[in-house]
């Protein structure tokens, strides 16, 4: 089996590439045409403990993380959080002018900071399994511009105002990569919607099934691993398209099948709640509430 590596420190991962050691302990910026990772191996795999935003070109390496295979012949953003499997195939064959940056953070930078907590709720870190960020010329521009504001401050003499300024900058980078991250959505509108119309067909399959009282009400996992992505995509790709959450597309056609129910059929509220995989008719009942502002009774009676 072959080896996979652990970096525990920044300092590991810089030894590992023959880099020199890091300037700071637990923040590093890395220019990629430096790195030389060792030359006998053709397959590289590793976890490492700390986050990394790569930015990269003409390398000549295949990048897997989750399920999905990156070429590095344009600037792709990618976001690695710590302890994601990652595993890189060198092709020794291609000589190629690697280029671009990778910026290594370790948590305990961010420790006291309300980035600590916030950076977890960025999507994109959650993407292993899917979505790399493709930039634009200007786009990645700014981003590079970002990248050595850190990489100055963090050279400069260190003092009280150094994490303030670094996590501002680190806080802004974020917040250009989900601009950036939305620009890419809404560029790719034809195969969105594609993916849009899948969902769709997806949730009224499992509606329509009939084994809803076996299986239950469909999770978010479950519609996204239907679609081959993770529920993080599709949660952002609703939200841009549609305003709504993957749980609030999942509840409204609930809605919608029980509506059709008790309209169409003399089955009890208690049994159309079964059969929607409600293990209590009170939980339909309210939840069919909140939706409707009536009762499932109320909403039936008014067809009589």
């Amino acid at each position: 089996m072959e080896k996979t590596f652990r970096f525990n420190s920044i300092a590991e991962f810089h030894t590992f590439c023959n880099l020199p050691n890091p300037e700071h302990p637990l923040i590093s910026l890395i220019d990629y045409s430096k790195v030389s990772y060792p030359v006998n191996e053709s397959e590289l795999k590793w976890i490492q403990n700390f986050y990394s935003i790569g930015l990269k070109r003409n390398v000549n390496t295949k990048f897997n993380y989750g399920q999905q295979q990156y070429d590095f012949n344009s600037g792709v953003l990618t976001f690695v959080s710590p302890f994601q499997f990652l595993k890189i195939e060198i092709n020794q064959s291609i000589v190629a002018e690697p280029t671009g940056w990778l910026l290594l953070i370790h948590p305990d930078f961010l420790w006291n900071t309300p980035l600590a907590k916030k950076i977890k709720s960025y999507d994109f870190f959650q993407y292993a399994v899917n979505e790399a960020l493709f930039l634009s010329d200007k786009e990645e521009k700014v981003i590079v511009g970002i990248l050595q504001n850190i990489e100055r401050e963090y050279q400069s003499n260190i003092d009280k105002f150094s994490q303030e300024l670094i996590i501002a900058q680190l806080e802004m980078l974020l917040i250009y990569s989900e601009r950036f991250y939305e620009r890419q959505f809404l560029t790719r509108k034809k195969s969105n919607y594609e993916l849009l119309e899948r969902f769709e067909k997806a949730l009224s399959g499992y509606f329509e099934s009939g084994n809803l009282l076996e299986n239950g009400i469909p999770t978010v996992t479950s519609v996204a691993e239907k679609l081959n992505i993770s529920p993080n995509y599709l949660g952002t790709l609703l939200r841009l398209h549609t305003q709504q959450n993957t749980q609030q597309h999942i509840q409204n056609k609930l809605i919608d099948f029980a509506k059709e129910q008790l309209s169409t059929t003399n089955l009890s509220v208690s049994e159309i709640a079964y059969e929607l995989g409600f293990e209590h008719p009170q939980s339909f009942s309210k939840l069919f509430k909140q939706k409707t502002n009536q009762t499932p009774l109320e909403f039936r009676q008014s067809f009589n």
